[in-house]
């Protein structure tokens, strides 16, 4: 089952695919999705088929920052109550807090976390390319750029990240990316983040309005007993983020979601699954973007997949692809991994 996107993840499409010479209702309807889900922003649509169409629309048009494009232009008032939730808290942190809180009601194939290291904070984002296994640049790209635009609506309109990192390789052309987000944008990097100072989550808000949170908080929680995400959705999300840390147990999981191992395996297991079946339909997933789709070096894919050591998963990919992983490039073909200088400390 696909996991699911407010169709307002679609905000300004028409216009920026007209501006890149495509037609947009002809790509949505090939995407197989409605126009008219553009006037329906609280739709919840599926994930797979926004990234067809982000895809897609970059590949045709040329236009490989088809996806940040889109963010350019992103408002708060975008993600409807929630957006009015995290615009009237009392620091950024507060805000981050609660859009980690209901990430689950705006799009259930992205993860957020939140890291503190010393002075610097790290905002992650991970996105799950699905069943279909479809590239994820233009959407993680598209999602970063929105945190980007967020952060500077509710601190100042020409604030600047120290660092912007993706996963993937960079574009031919780097202009839209250094204009958007400032000059120091890496690729290739072992996860996709924004990283900015610890004193920017605790600059006050003097805009605050505790009666607007109040208010927003009950449109959201009703909204939430109708849309409530399943344990399925919320494991899927930790595990993504935590597998490269080496640290995705179930234990861990279950102290993310604040409850006990237990209720963690029979959840699952009430919905056909266990947590060692998930962990490992995730890591094929990952697998097939980096090993197939980059040229990343099998140690550090290694890594991301959570294996201590590559020994381990050269004898898990060959288990689930009947190859070696350097089989696997060797039939595709060498990708051309993107270089970038190495950029200074943040």
């Amino acid at each position: 089952m696909s996991s699911l996107v407010r169709a307002a993840a679609l905000t300004n499409y028409s216009e920026v695919a007209r501006a890149a010479g495509l037609d947009p209702v002809r790509m949505l309807l090939d995407a197989g999705l409605s126009p008219s889900i553009l006037r329906e922003p609280d739709l919840m649509i599926p994930v797979e088929r926004v990234g067809q169409l982000l895809q897609a629309s970059a590949t045709m048009s040329g236009n490989e920052s088809f996806g940040l494009c889109m963010a350019e232009s992103r408002l708060l008032s975008n993600l409807g109550a929630v957006g009015l939730l995290i615009r009237d808290q009392a620091t950024l942190r507060d805000s981050l807090h609660m859009l980690m809180r209901y990430q689950a009601l705006l799009n259930g194939a992205l993860s957020l976390a939140v890291e503190e290291c010393g002075e610097l904070v790290i905002i992650r984002e991970a996105v799950m390319a699905g069943s279909a296994h479809q590239p994820t640049r233009q959407r993680v790209e598209l999602a970063l750029g929105v945190m980007v635009r967020l952060i500077r609506q509710l601190l100042k309109p020409d604030w600047e990240p120290r660092r912007v990192c993706f996963e993937h390789p960079a574009p031919r052309d780097l202009s839209t990316h250094q204009r958007f987000f400032g000059p120091r944008v890496e690729f290739d990097y072992d996860f996709n983040c924004i990283i900015c100072a610890k004193a920017d989550l605790d600059a006050r808000n003097p805009f605050a309005d505790p009666a607007m949170v109040r208010y927003a908080q009950q449109l959201i929680d009703a909204s939430a007993m109708s849309q409530q995400a399943t344990m399925l959705d919320d494991v899927r999300r930790i595990i993504v983020l935590l597998l490269p840390s080496g640290r995705c147990s179930i234990e861990q999981v279950a102290e993310h979601l604040g409850v006990v191992c237990r209720t963690v395996q029979r959840r699952l297991a009430d919905e056909g699954q266990s947590f060692s079946s998930i962990v490992n339909d995730i890591r094929t997933e990952l697998a097939v973007r980096h090993v197939i789709e980059t040229d990343r070096p099998l140690t550090e894919v290694a890594t991301l997949l959570g294996f201590s050591a590559p020994s381990g998963f050269s004898r898990w990919y060959h288990a689930q692809f009947g190859c070696s992983p350097k089989e696997s490039r060797a039939t595709r073909g060498t990708v051309r991994r993107h270089t970038v200088p190495p950029a200074g400390e943040a």
